[in-house]
């Protein structure tokens, strides 16, 4: 018998063959997939009995629960807004509030600084409105003006329905940086692999389960974690914002979400196969930066390209059905831009046929190279040491 690093018990296999043994009452199974999910409890069991597991997931929670209450309990410095005033009854309406008045002569001045954003809306006069007043804003109602007239006047939007800048980008943020956090965080597979190999538990392995079961049941295992923490924090997210009297940022991302969840899964199991067959290349940590240099500039590639060319509308479209940036780049676009209804759809199969591709590779990678130490195994020979499918 053979035991491996959390007590767990696996049969020795007879020869030409390799059957795992589950001790949990269940029964003898056989094959790749009773071996994946064996794999994957190990792995599971391993990391949340791990200080540091906890740590980094206590410290992500502290951090959204701090992002989300601290600017409403520090805030409070903000300069009022500043409308634009048409005709007296609003001149006199807004004299008796605190907000920044620019006295204009006509309706149509007072919409151009509304446009170019040298105002945050316009009052105006209204005989025919209940209140005598009528704000105009451009793409979102103005609640601190409206709330600090004396009578909630009507409001018009000049660009309904469109996102503000503040809007958008608070959305691209947000969703670059989910992707960034826990797509990153999948160097823990890579390092567990480099670990098992530095210790040569990986040959005790190797020898009880086929290989190709310890790479799917590692991604398996550290996918179900992130998600698992990813689902946390959407639970904690609303409640954080609600205590933070910031349940506007919630409906500001919730357009995208929809397509985000899906477009995050394959992204981040294309990115976590990259890492696998990125340890495997290595035998000692300290190697684990150069062989891993590639899957970190696909991980830094989705976050810097959507923050810096969001505004690029060429750029964005590009993004959004390049593999490794469209689980931000087209959510983001989905947000603002309304694209075409193919386009999510398209650019969701061109990540799934890389997904499958990207595994298939990784996977002849991680073969070939999983048993080779010493010195970095290179591509040619971890390829070539692989067994042919």
């Amino acid at each position: 018998m053979s035991r491996l690093a959390d007590g767990q018990l696996l049969s020795s296999p007879a020869p030409g063959g390799s059957v795992p043994s589950a001790d949990d009452g269940a029964g003898r199974e056989s094959g790749f997939w009773a071996s994946t999910r064996l794999v994957a409890q190990r792995e599971i069991t391993t990391q949340i009995r791990g200080k540091s597991f906890w740590i980094t997931f206590g410290v992500l929670v502290l951090a959204l629960v701090a992002g989300a209450v601290l600017p409403g309990l520090i805030g409070g410095g903000d300069d009022a807004p500043t409308v634009a005033v048409v005709g007296q009854d609003a001149a006199r309406a807004v004299q008796a509030t605190d907000l920044q008045a620019r006295v204009v002569d006509s309706l149509d001045e007072a919409r151009e600084l509304v446009r170019s954003g040298d105002v945050d809306a316009a009052v105006v006069g209204d005989p025919g409105s209940a209140t005598g007043l009528r704000v105009i804003a451009l793409n979102e109602v103005p609640l601190r003006v409206a709330a600090a007239l004396v009578q909630t006047p009507e409001v018009d939007l000049l660009e309904p329905g469109a996102p503000s800048e503040a809007a958008r980008y608070m959305a691209t943020f947000v969703f670059a940086l989910v992707f960034f956090m826990f797509t990153l965080s999948g160097i823990g597979i890579a390092q567990s692999i480099v670990i098992e190999k530095q210790t040569r538990i990986v040959e005790i392995l190797a020898a009880t389960v086929p290989v190709r079961a310890l790479l799917t049941g590692k991604i398996v295992a550290f996918s179900l974690l992130t998600f698992g923490q990813v689902a946390v924090l959407a639970i904690v997210a609303p409640i954080a914002l609600r205590a933070g009297e910031q349940q506007a940022l919630l409906s500001l991302i919730a357009p995208g979400l929809g397509w985000f969840v899906p477009f995050f899964v394959l992204g981040y199991v294309l990115l976590a196969a990259m890492w696998a067959a990125a340890g495997a290349l290595v035998s000692r940590m300290e190697d684990l930066g150069s062989s891993s240099s590639l899957v970190m500039l696909l991980v830094m590639l989705p976050y810097f390209g959507v923050i810096f060319f969001q505004r690029n509308e060429l750029v964005m479209t590009i993004l959004s059905y390049v593999p490794f940036s469209a689980a931000v780049a087209m959510p983001v676009r989905m947000f603002s831009d309304d694209p075409q209804p193919w386009e999510p759809i398209v650019s969701l199969g061109l990540l799934a046929a890389t997904l499958v591709t990207c595994i298939l590779v990784a996977s002849r990678i991680y073969t070939g190279a999983l048993l080779q130490t010493g010195a970095r195994v290179r591509l040619s020979r971890a390829w070539a040491g692989a067994e042919t499918p």
